[in-house]
């Protein structure tokens, strides 16, 4: 298993490599040229070219059946959950064959009313206990994985 971050807006890369290295996982940070900078935290870093999805075709291009995504995009989790890939958000969310069908409905309503003139508020602000979330999920995942390897 390889680990592929959405890394431009990615409020837990910390987090993940601290947790990525206790089970020696390989991790591929995906970000856009102009998000540069010198917090690596560690892992793979590849840069992309800052168009709107570059950083999501890299990833679609290069993850396997097997691999795990990390990002907040439900459009990305709906091709790659049906390629075999483990997606979560940072949130702790994890996206599965039994909810991302609603999830996309979920987006497309949305992208309706925004086309309609009505505006909805941005995401909620990210907290500690999203940051805990995602490490009970990120970890859960990885002991299941680590353990089904023995």
């Amino acid at each position: 298993m390889k680990i592929f971050v959405d890394a431009d807006a990615c409020p837990v890369k910390k987090e993940i490599m601290l947790t990525a290295n206790k089970y020696e996982m390989d991790v591929v940070f995906v970000a856009s040229y102009n998000h540069t900078s010198d917090k690596t935290y560690g892992g793979q870093w590849i840069f992309v070219d800052t168009g709107k999805e570059e950083a999501d075709l890299y990833i679609v291009n290069h993850v396997s059946r097997g691999d795990m995504v990390i990002s907040q995009d439900i459009g990305l989790a709906g091709l790659l959950i049906r390629k075999g890939v483990c997606f979560i958000t940072p949130r702790g969310k994890q996206y599965t064959e039994e909810n991302i069908d609603t999830a996309l409905q979920f987006r497309y309503l949305s992208a309706i009313e925004r086309r309609s003139g009505k505006f909805t508020k941005g995401p909620k602000k990210f907290t500690d206990e999203d940051t805990l979330n995602f490490i009970t999920t990120f970890e859960k995942i990885l002991s299941k994985h680590a353990g089904d390897l023995k």
